[in-house]
């Protein structure tokens, strides 16, 4: 029997190097990836649904479910997570000492319902008492005015969303003291470049992502995995077979991690945060899987209803395909 030729269009990570090198197979699928920036492979999903199998935005794949109009259905894979503490982004002339000092600021972003944002409004809320209803909140490209919204929001009434001016970045606008803060999952360019008035919120957002997960067991997901649902109906075996698939890949790439006889990764130190991580997360610290994960999903769904982004309460296991949520047993 021929292999069902797919295309897959994921971000170019060390836990995916392995499918696509192929050193690991989907089972019954002959893959043409493609490796693109999570912004691309949104757009076209979402917009054009392009892929086959591709990363989604768990913020943006939540709205659609929501709404009945999702062309895919994800399986508990999560190619990118992040503490997003390293998210928050202030000019020092705005009085921005400590989060709180957050309210009444105008604030920045790419597009609001991104899911890096939503975690961080969540962490902001619930750790430190600013609320969305607090801010203004300004829309707008970090280095392209021409960026969009690409999901339709029906915010609450008492959110305020205005768009950055005609011609104008939120990066640009950061460093003139347009805005106060920026929060959103790329560094802008002026905080890269060292303008000396644009830092993080956070002196040591590490530690204080720390501190959050030893508290809250919440390791953020960003992206999901999703299968075209005309696909899925077509072939059930399909779901399961790209699950084991992508898991098997992140267990290679943890592997190879693993070994520092010589390194795979261009970063001094990587066997102590390697370590550290482990210690302070177990040894399955990038857990794929809907049980490992049921916490965190259930937070963020609640999160993502309660700013109105998805039109109900979503359920988690409506996320995932039914034949990914279990396995098989020896």
């Amino acid at each position: 029997m021929s292999k069902l030729p797919l295309s897959v269009a994921v971000g170019p990570y060390d836990r995916m190097r392995p499918l696509v090198d192929g050193d690991v197979q989907i089972e019954g699928v002959d893959p043409t990836f493609m490796l693109q920036e999570p912004e691309e492979i949104f757009f076209r999903a979402f917009r054009h649904a392009d892929y086959d199998i591709c990363e989604l935005s768990l913020s943006s794949y939540c709205v659609k479910t929501a709404a009945g109009t999702s062309q895919y259905v994800a399986v508990p894979v999560f190619p990118s997570r992040a503490f997003r503490h390293t998210s928050v982004y202030v000019n020092t002339n705005a009085g921005i000492n400590k989060p709180e000092d957050l309210k009444g600021k105008r604030i920045g972003v790419p597009e609001y319902q991104l899911t890096a944002n939503v975690w961080v409004r969540l962490f902001l809320e619930e750790e430190y008492g600013v609320k969305p209803s607090d801010v203004t909140w300004v829309r707008g490209g970090y280095e392209d005015p021409a960026r969009v919204e690409k999901i339709t929001l029906n915010l609450p009434a008492d959110v305020k969303l205005e768009h950055a001016p005609e011609g104008k970045t939120i990066s640009g606008m950061l460093e003139a003291g347009e805005i106060d803060a920026l929060i959103g999952p790329r560094a802008p360019s002026c905080f890269d470049r060292g303008a000396p008035n644009v830092k993080y919120l956070f002196d040591n957002p590490q530690a204080v992502a720390a501190d959050w997960y030893r508290r809250t067991k919440l390791f953020p997901i960003m992206h999901t995995l999703g299968i075209r649902r005309t696909l899925v109906e077509q072939h059930p075996w399909l779901p399961m077979s790209v699950t084991k698939a992508f898991e098997k890949s992140k267990a290679v790439a943890l592997a190879r991690l693993s070994d520092t006889s010589a390194t795979k990764v261009t970063l001094p130190f990587i066997e102590d945060q390697l370590r550290a991580a482990r210690k302070l997360m177990g040894e399955d610290f990038w857990s794929y899987g809907f049980a490992a994960n049921e916490h965190a999903m259930n937070r963020f769904l609640k999160r993502h209803h309660e700013e109105g982004l998805s039109s109900r309460l979503l359920d988690a296991k409506e996320l995932f395909h039914p034949a990914s949520l279990e396995n098989f047993g020896i």
